[in-house]
């Protein structure tokens, strides 16, 4: 696959961050920050999101640089609203962003997993491949109806549903 030392590095990172967001959303419904599976997306996707700017094929500053710092700030953002007590108002905006940020990790993910994988012969042959473009829409739409389910369920723990 190509991968260098700090792809690899990047690789396993990142894995271990869906991983973890994947067993907090299964856990919660939610991105739960105040559990080792939210701690371990939180720090996770933030390594994968700066060694990401390592990764450049023109030598320069590119859209995907933007696309990596973007997602750190998103999940950054959260953790700070994550950090105000008391107020469960934040607990809304938290929870959509940091399920937002999963969501955008996934797109890089999939898109390199799918332009790599298997070996020699990869599924998809660039980012506007068809199959690429079905697997972001159905996680799209998990994002949307996520984000539904979780509102939903913060109005009640909220008391106001």
């Amino acid at each position: 696959m190509g991968l260098s030392t700090l792809g690899i590095f990047h690789t396993i990172i990142g894995i271990a961050a869906i991983i973890a967001g994947l067993v907090s959303f299964t856990q919660d419904g939610k991105i739960n920050l105040a559990k080792l599976s939210g701690k371990i997306y939180f720090y996770g996707t933030i390594i994968t999101s700066l060694t990401a700017l390592g990764f450049t094929k023109h030598g320069r500053f590119n859209p995907g640089h933007v696309f990596s710092l973007l997602i750190a700030a998103i999940v950054i953002i959260a953790f700070v609203l994550h950090l105000r007590k008391g107020n469960n108002k934040t607990r809304y905006f938290e929870n959509f962003l940091l399920s937002l940020s999963f969501f955008l990790s996934l797109v890089p993910t999939v898109n390199e997993t799918l332009t790599r994988v298997p070996i020699g012969q990869p599924v998809a042959s660039g980012p506007g491949d068809p199959i690429i473009k079905q697997i972001l829409t159905v996680f799209l739409l998990l994002f949307v109806a996520g984000s539904v389910y979780q509102f939903i369920r913060q109005r009640r723990i909220n008391g106001t549903f």
